[in-house]
């Protein structure tokens, strides 16, 4: 198998946008080119497009063969869109990966986006829905919110975290976001200001929640033979796992504060590319809400299991801590558009690693950094490695 370099990234500002889907994707592409000078777009022979919702947030399908249009690209190898719930990017970055490293592309281009403040609320939570088992979970109205809020229930019953921990997750999520430009908020919190936010679902209020959001993401992935011809600070994909219960229902999931899915991936990653947590300089996950940024460490096996609370407590997953944990802002100050969640990741992996970022959330001399996404009500669990030296 051949080595993956990620070239460069491109990346628009995320938040409640004007801007179309079809606009969307076209400036993360202007941001790319700006980037990257030495691409010709009749290089890239491959594209994948991670996409969780649009025949529901901008009824439009056949998405891949449509950027493909807006951008001018011909391609000539392998397209795909990628629908795997909140990990559609990552599901996108893995396949042109997967491509490139089986010798069937030489230079992919990944797309991340989603537009999702396009229509009112109860059709993108009626559409969120749609992620759960509809039938069984979706008609008992569980959405997001109400499941993450048994998930943080049953952590402060059987651990003792308290809302005060939970609160310090944003508090240091947006304490880095006023240092993202990209950021959809960019704001200073204070841990009252969590607490006082408007309740959501107890013991989750506005402020523990990521929000509806519009953005994009694109990046140019290219084999290790033509990888200067673009840059000369690649990023490479060491790779990556994935884990999935046996369940998509919340009804048959035996334990709330248990993923089981992600310890075991996160063992899978360990194992296979020969790491430990220490390796890591940094990680990128999936805090979709406060109580998923603690579940994260606990699973990561960062802390033990029932110490995320105080992890966050002590400050071990600030910059200066045992491992920072996203200096990018994370979801809950970035926002979450479902497609394009994975690719900013990545987009912060390259920037971090290249010191291309702002001092104030700046991991100084990182080299490697982990990727995580969950989907679905956190049965599937996603893991990439990004490093800054060819492993």
């Amino acid at each position: 198998m051949r080595r993956v370099a990620v070239a460069d990234v491109g990346i628009t500002k995320f938040g409640v946008r004007e801007a179309s889907w079809k606009d969307l994707v076209q400036e993360a592409w202007v941001s790319l080119l700006q980037r990257s000078p030495n691409l010709d777009p009749r290089d890239i022979d491959s594209l994948f497009v991670g996409s969780a919702q649009p025949e529901r947030f901008v009824y439009q399908s056949h998405v891949a063969p449509l950027v493909a249009e807006l951008l001018g690209i011909r391609v000539s190898k392998m397209m795909a869109r990628t629908e795997a719930a909140c990990a559609s990017g990552q599901a996108a970055i893995r396949f042109a990966w997967s491509t490139i490293a089986a010798g069937l592309s030489d230079v992919a281009l990944v797309v991340g986006v989603e537009k999702m403040n396009n229509t009112d609320m109860l059709h993108v939570q009626s559409s969120m829905i749609d992620v759960a088992d509809r039938e069984f979970d979706g008609v008992n109205g569980l959405t997001a919110p109400p499941f993450f809020a048994m998930v943080a229930q049953r952590h402060m019953v059987e651990y003792g975290t308290t809302e005060e921990q939970l609160a310090l997750v944003r508090v240091k999520s947006s304490h880095y976001s006023t240092h993202n430009p990209y950021a959809q908020f960019q704001k200073e919190l204070s841990v009252d200001d969590v607490l006082n936010s408007k309740m959501v679902s107890p013991p989750l209020k506005l402020y523990d929640c990521s929000a509806i959001t519009d953005g994009a993401v694109v990046a140019l992935l290219v084999s290790e033979d033509i990888v200067r011809k673009y840059t000369d600070a690649p990023v490479w994909i060491v790779g990556g796992v994935q884990r999935c219960n046996s369940t998509n229902s919340i009804n048959s999931l035996s334990d709330f504060t248990q993923w089981h899915s992600l310890r075991e991936a996160a063992n899978d990653l360990y194992r296979t590319y020969s790491i430990t947590p220490n390796d890591l300089d940094f990680a990128e996950v999936h805090d979709c809400f406060t109580i998923s940024e603690i579940m994260i460490y606990e699973e990561l096996g960062l802390c033990k299991k029932g110490e995320g609370g105080k992890f966050i407590e002590e400050g071990q997953s600030h910059i200066g801590g045992t491992l920072p944990v996203n200096p990018s802002g994370g979801l809950l100050s970035n926002g979450h558009p479902l497609g394009a969640t994975g690719l900013r990741q990545l987009y912060e992996a390259v920037v971090q690693m290249r010191g291309e970022v702002p001092r104030g959330r700046l991991v100084n001399g990182a080299e490697l950094a982990l990727a995580h996404n969950l989907s679905g009500m956190a049965v599937a669990h996603h893991l990439m490695l990004y490093s800054l030296n060819k492993r």
